[in-house]
């Protein structure tokens, strides 16, 4: 998959810096984290939609905790749902219409600051 940079810049201006591989077809979606073992803190998956729509993901054969960052399309945090239970089957959803999710290390967000309303950008 692709790799591209990301930052999260947050309420009091730190700028978080990762590097995530970009889920654009509907197979690398499906597919997303699952049997991964592990996932370093500088890195994570954006799952970009070309047009904003309400998303749902679960943790079927997701190994490891994961933070979901849904993203509004003006770059805003609509919500974060932290550290998720690896192989549940109970849907996560952003709860309103997103362009994109990002998907990090479990408590990683707690760990740096990262809350809704803080903005993420990336090349597009």
């Amino acid at each position: 998959m692709e790799q591209i940079p990301l930052n999260v810049r947050t309420a009091d201006g730190k700028v978080h810096r990762f590097t995530v591989e970009v889920a654009r077809t509907e197979q690398q979606q499906q597919q997303g984290l699952m049997n991964r073992q592990s996932l370093a803190p500088d890195r994570g998956m954006l799952f970009p939609y070309a047009a904003p729509r309400e998303a749902s993901f679960w943790m079927k054969n997701t190994l490891i905790p994961l933070d979901m960052i849904f993203i509004r399309p003006d770059g805003t945090i609509a919500r974060i749902e932290e550290n998720t239970v690896p192989l549940s089957l109970e849907p996560v959803s952003s709860l309103e219409p997103v362009s994109a999710v990002l998907e990090l290390a479990g408590g990683r967000s707690a760990e740096l600051g990262i809350k809704a309303g803080d903005t993420v950008s990336w090349p597009r």
